[in-house]
């Protein structure tokens, strides 16, 4: 079945009078969302830097694209498989990494990761997992699933945790680079909220031996978690790191966090596989280039055959055409499936990656396109002032 048929089956179960349990428009899942967190999770998740200014950028970038339909072509057949980085996919789209999911939902990234297999979709887990890494691959079961890592500034720490990632089958390393120290966030500035510090994200570092060899014996909770924000904060962090890291690991390395078409340019002259063109979302950084305004310039930079995948912004299966038309190889997906995580468990994150699947399905058809080669620049006209 193509994924666009998810429509279909809606609305024949209509006639029974049976109705989606959470929206279709995924732009509405935040407030829906809202409604059954803790103002704390919920400003967590959806929180941005500053003013916010980098979060609306991201959207405003997608909004200045318009999209072309093409018409009178033969779409009935559509192939939206790709590969990236050694691993076939059946789209173009990522579960994105997103810490401490366990503010959303009890099961947490174990539930997400459920989904993701169920979808045959990759999951990327983030080193700040609520669920510990090893316990998330078991209920990823026979899925694919890459590992977030966070070169912290103990390399031993960050060797173990690349380690264990690849022994619990965890097939890729997504490095994120854009937090050498973590952003400036209002929201969890007036909380006095960090989750990792309230049992939502430090448990793949603490409990890893590495880090347990570093602390005092008969270390109480105080000194564990002061340890690992010594342990987790790296300003000092530089491409000798990333070199170190590709020199030692068996593991596709891709760099997240790349926005400058030079940075790019060393990544690959450096011999990783691919990069994440990304702004963390809008977490970082107020005032910064909105992400999607940053992809083409850097897929000019590095050529059609190096990996580029993107995030920060993705929303509907519309902006999924966009980003690809512009030179992304696949894109990683976050806040909306947390947001399908709270409100319905791993059953909620399914609904909401089919429903964005669904929608870039059909978008695609209407692009009178039937693989992801047809999604070119030409597939977009830049939006009237």
């Amino acid at each position: 079945m193509a994924y666009g048929d998810l429509t279909a089956e809606i609305y024949l179960a209509g006639l029974s009078g049976v109705r989606p349990s959470l929206p279709t428009d995924l732009t509405k899942l935040a407030e829906a969302a809202r409604r059954v967190m803790s103002a704390d999770a919920f400003g967590y998740v959806s929180g941005a830097a500053g003013t916010g200014a980098t979060d609306a950028a991201n959207r405003a970038a997608f909004d200045g694209w318009r999209i072309v339909p093409r018409v009178l072509r033969d779409v009935r057949s559509r192939d939206l498989t790709t590969e990236v980085a050694g691993h076939r996919m059946p789209a173009p789209v990522l579960l994105a990494p997103i810490g401490g999911q366990g503010l959303a939902h009890p099961r947490g990234e174990a539930g997400s990761a459920r989904a993701a297999e169920a979808l045959g979709l990759p999951f990327v887990l983030s080193t700040v997992s609520t669920v510990g890494l090893e316990e998330v691959a078991e209920a990823n079961g026979a899925g694919t699933r890459w590992f977030q890592l966070y070169c912290v500034n103990d390399r031993a720490v960050t060797a173990s945790l690349a380690d264990r990632a690849e022994a619990a089958g965890y097939t890729a390393l997504v490095v994120t680079v854009d937090t050498p120290v973590i952003g400036y966030r209002p929201a969890d500035l007036d909380a006095g909220f960090l989750p990792p510090l309230h049992g939502h994200g430090a448990a793949n570092i603490v409990d890893d031996p590495a880090f347990r060899a570093g602390l005092e014996p008969g270390a109480d909770q105080r000194a564990v978690l002061t340890r690992w924000a010594a342990v987790f904060s790296n300003p000092g962090l530089t491409w000798d790191d990333i070199a170190w890291l590709r020199g030692r690991t068996r593991l596709p390395v891709l760099i997240k966090g790349v926005l400058h078409p030079d940075d790019a340019r060393r990544a690959k002259d450096l011999g990783v596989d691919g990069v994440v063109v990304s702004n963390h979302g809008g977490r970082q950084v107020d005032g910064a280039i909105g992400a999607l305004d940053a992809l083409p310039a850097v897929r000019a930079e590095v050529g059609e055959d190096f990996t580029v995948l993107f995030d920060s912004g993705v929303r509907t299966g519309a902006d999924v055409v966009k980003a690809l038309a512009l030179g992304a190889d696949a894109v990683l997906y976050g806040r909306p499936y947390v947001y399908g995580l709270a409100l319905g468990g791993s059953d909620g994150v399914e609904h909401v990656m089919r429903c964005l699947l669904a929608e870039f399905d059909l978008a695609l058809a209407a692009c009178g396109g039937t693989s992801l080669r047809d999604l070119t620049p030409r597939c977009l006209v830049r939006a009237a002032l």
